[in-house]
This record gives structure tokens, sequence and C-alpha cells, in this order.
């Protein structure tokens, strides 16, 4: 994405979270995790649909949008045609972390949140917007921490919204710190167990996880074509719904609501298909979706116990 800050010149927070030091606990762990975040690093304006969806109102997101889209941009002046479809784009973007959001429950400006991939750090401002909370935002990509912390500087926010150069996996920050902490679509490039280990490390008690993703369908049995390609295109690995639920109760995170998104989200690929930015994953987001092979959810899930 290109940077709405000034001048980019802000520097990554480099140190571990809670630490002073540099991050000595080895933030990229194995040649999987190095090569996503050599992506990231290295090709910061290929993901120009998020660039683009992105400069609209300056709220940078990773994710995808839920909700029924505004049909009626397709009408009107041809010249201007796109420029309306990539506005209501990101209003569904925007539309899905708010969902999300909604979900963390009752959240204090004293509470602490967790962003667990956080991107360019657009769903972490909103929190911060929205319940006046400290959040956390943790990537393994340098450049997005650069880029996100000069956002937190530009909207006057830095001391209350930082993002760290971390691994979600083994963030560094103390246990029992975090009332809430989210996911939005970045579970797929990490291990479930270990991922909701740490998360149920560093919830305190009573505390809430929100995530939402694509997960294969269990009920479709082999994992289709499709789904194939979508891993194959973001060089993932999409769980299953069943291995979700089974790691949430392997480390006491009891869920309290699951959401199917599935049929909220289809809108939003149809759209995007009538859009210039258009990548061709759009056809197999839409022929999983519609086959049932692929699955949108939202899940909330509590902290039982300490």
């Amino acid at each position: 994405m290109t940077m709405l800050h000034s001048d980019g010149t802000s520097e990554a927070d480099t140190s571990a979270p809670g630490t002073s030091e540099a991050p000595a606990r080895g933030v990229l762990k194995t040649a999987y995790q190095k090569s996503v975040a050599a992506y990231w690093n290295n090709n910061p304006n290929d993901d120009r649909v998020n660039t683009k969806l992105g400069e609209v109102d300056g709220l940078y997101h990773h994710h995808y949008g839920i909700g029924e889209p505004d049909w009626s941009v397709l009408e009107g002046p041809e010249e201007t045609r796109q420029e309306r479809i990539v506005t209501d784009l990101h209003r569904l973007e925007t539309a899905q972390a708010d969902l999300l959001l909604d979900s963390l429950g009752d959240v204090r400006p004293g509470d602490r949140l967790m962003d667990g991939g956080s991107g360019r750090g657009g769903t972490s401002f909103m929190a911060n917007q929205r319940f006046g909370c400290g959040v956390d935002g943790v990537t393994i990509s340098e450049y997005q921490v650069k880029f996100a912390n000069a956002q937190a500087a530009d909207r006057g926010v830095a001391d209350k919204v930082k993002f760290h150069f971390a691994n979600m996996l083994d963030t560094g920050f103390d246990t029992g710190s975090r009332r809430g902490i989210w996911t939005n679509e970045t579970t797929m490039y990490v291990d479930l167990f270990e991922l909701f280990a740490e998360f149920s490390r560093l919830l305190e008690p009573g505390g809430r996880y929100v995530c939402i993703t694509g997960c294969s369908n269990d009920l479709f049995g082999a994992r289709s074509a499709a789904v194939s390609w979508i891993d194959a295109h973001y060089g993932c690995n999409i769980h299953p719904r069943s291995r979700y639920f089974a790691a949430l109760a392997a480390n006491g995170l009891v869920p309290a609501a699951v959401t199917d998104l599935t049929a909220a989200t289809i809108p939003y690929w149809e759209m995007r298909t009538k859009s210039e930015l258009a990548t061709g994953v759009e056809k197999p987001f839409l022929t999983s979706y519609k086959e049932g092979s692929f699955q949108y959810l939202l899940i909330v899930a509590d902290k039982v116990g300490k």
C-alpha cells in the first residue's frame, strides 16, 4: 500500500514487547515465517487492492468485507465508476471490522487489547477510537510496523496505539495483560494450537478472543480445488473448521458465539469482480463459498480459568 503519512521516516519498533532489548527472542522462527515477512517487507506496494481502498479514508485493512453492496455505484458516469466501486468495497471492509469490534464485549479505556497480525493497523485504530483503550499490534513485517507506527503518530495516538515487530505465537507480553485479542484473517499462517496457547496465556480470566477467518468445511470432505488455489495464491495453510474448535478447547478458550458470515461476504466478492483492481482470486473465493467447501466464520471465545 502507498503510505498515507507524511514522509515514512518513522523507525520500526524492533524491540520485543515488554522488554527493552532487541528481538533476541527470535521473531522469525522458521523459514516459512521468514518468507512471509520477506514478501511484506520487499513488496509493500504489491497489494494494490489494500492500497487503493485504504486511501479512501486512511484506514488500511488487510481483510475482506461483509454486507450488501450499493449496486447503484455501477451506474452513473463511466469516468468515476471505479472510484465509486473502491469506496463501496472499503465501506464493506470497514463494516467487517466494526462487526469484529462489536464482538469484543465490554472494553474500558483502561483495558489493553492486542491485534494479532495487525498489518498496517486499520482495525487497531478503529478499536482505539471506539473504546479509548490501549492497543498493541504485532506483525512479523518490519515494513508494516514502520508504516503503522507512522500512522499512529500522524493520528496523534502513538501513546495509545503501538505496533511491534513480534511473532504472535510468542509475543513477549506479560501473562494476563490483555482484556481482549483479535485476529482478522491471519490464523491461516500459523499453527492454531500454538497460537491459542499464547492467546490463553495473554488473556486475563474472562478475557475475550475474537476471530474472523476463512476455513475449509469438514463436511465437504477433501480440500476442494478452489480452496487449494486460494492456499497457493496467498502462501498460507487454510485450516479446517474443526481444528479451530479443537485448538480453542485445548487452551481454555470457550466459544460464546459462532456466526457463519459466508452468505454475508459473497456480495463483496461479486462487487470485486466489477473492479479494475480484481486480481483473479475472486473466482475461487466465489466458487468455494457457493459450493460449500469454504466458510467465512466469526468465532467469539472467552478465557475460562486462570
